[in-house]
């Protein structure tokens, strides 16, 4: 009963990709400003499985006989958001990116608020919590919904579920993706509830997210149509829009995902556990929070002995990220970053080095050689590589 435990590690880039500085990310590398700001960085869980051999990383204790397989993956689909780096983590490409704005355009916004029958506030590219800080006051007092954007393809509505009902937020957001079609398309629509405590604004967890369909089929539609479970922790459905997904279940945390990817592994069933581990991109590399994410690490690496415990013989465990977050970077947006692999399990080598890998397809050609189902359109597996030879 083969099975893969795929954990995103959201936003953990670890250097500068070549075409960086057209993104504006020259010198970017998130885990290397997360060491700067905590030079005590306690992760010896990821160290053991060799994230300090990889290449590119440095702070990062080198044992002498990592447990893992580890290497670094470039990304090969143009963009530097979520959507473009789940897809191609499932071996998808993205040839053209996702449409990108500093506002949207006056018409559509007259046409959207028409549709939801209330004017709208914002309309501008800006960090989520600052944003909810500056036109809350404004947003209480009229009920009128928050819109704006970032570096990514997204177009994101906030309000205070104390004002405007959450089943009223999803319903705005439904309406905004059968809009955002076209000249402007985006690649996700967000529900970004809050409430206000006494002059604090805070995020819920209550976030959903609509997104496009793939463009084509993903490593997931293989193993669905194999006829074995792919089970979505976190925010993996909506990424994907269920497309390929057999079971899912939303989360409220980091440790809440990695809760519900244990409880999931305690399930008799042969297929992928894709879990996305949100916080750190959401709570830390956006909010340039170098220190805090550091203390996230440091808080999932504690958990990683209960991952390793709970793997059964054939499972395999691979950690990795979408993208970078650069929390020493300007901005408050994603940054273009090689991302770090990491495996693990009975079944794979200890202390091989998978070097610097040309696509983040990798991974999903590599599970479809694993799970003996067919391989994505790009992606060179690199099972031969990391699967320990077993002598008769």
């Amino acid at each position: 009963m083969k099975r893969v435990i795929l954990i995103v590690l959201d936003s953990l880039g670890i250097g500068a990709l070549p075409d960086a500085n057209t993104y504006g990310d020259e010198g970017a590398n998130t885990l290397g400003n997360i060491l700067k700001a905590k030079p005590d960085l306690a992760i010896p869980n990821l160290a053991e499985m060799g994230l300090g051999w990889i290449e590119g990383v440095s702070g990062i204790s080198k044992p002498d006989e990592p447990i893992g397989t580890f290497g670094r993956l470039a990304e090969r689909s143009m963009g530097k958001d979520t959507i473009t780096g789940h897809w191609e983590i499932a071996g998808l490409y993205t040839e053209v990116p996702f449409k990108t704005f500093e506002k949207f355009p006056a018409d559509f916004i007259q046409r959207y608020e028409e549709a939801i029958g209330v004017e709208t506030l914002g309309n501008y590219a800006a960090s989520g919590t600052e944003i909810i800080k500056e036109l809350g006051p404004l947003h209480e007092k009229t009920g009128k919904p928050i819109i704006y954007t970032s570096a990514d393809s997204v177009f994101q509505i906030a309000v205070n579920t104390d004002v405007v009902p959450l089943e009223v937020l999803y319903r705005y957001c439904e309406i905004a993706r059968e809009m955002l079609v076209g000249d402007v398309q985006v690649g996700r629509v967000i529900a970004r509830p809050f409430v206000e405590r006494d002059g604090v604004y805070t995020r819920t967890s209550d976030r959903k997210d609509y997104a496009v369909s793939p463009s084509g089929k993903t490593v997931l539609d293989h193993i669905n149509d194999s006829g074995m479970t792919v089970f979505a922790v976190g925010k993996i459905s909506d990424i994907f829009n269920g497309q390929g997904i057999t079971e899912s279940v939303h989360t409220k945390s980091n440790m809440d995902g990695v809760d519900q990817t244990l409880l999931a592994m305690n399930q008799d069933f042969s297929g992928i556990i894709f879990a996305n581990l949100v916080d750190f991109d959401s709570l830390y590399g956006h909010r340039r929070d170098a220190a805090g994410y550091g203390k996230a690490l440091e808080d999932f690496d504690l958990r990683l002995p209960e991952l390793k415990a709970a793997l059964r013989e054939e499972d395999i465990l691979i950690l990795c990220a979408d993208h970078g977050n650069d929390p020493g970077h300007t901005g408050w947006d994603h940054t273009r970053e090689y991302v770090p692999v990491l495996l693990y399990g009975a079944s794979i080598n200890t202390g091989i080095n998978l070097g610097t890998r040309s696509s983040f397809a990798d991974i999903a050609a590599t599970i479809a050689e694993y799970l003996s189902v067919e391989a994505p359109v790009i992606g060179q597996s690199f099972l031969v590589m990391a699967a320990a030879v077993v002598e008769e």
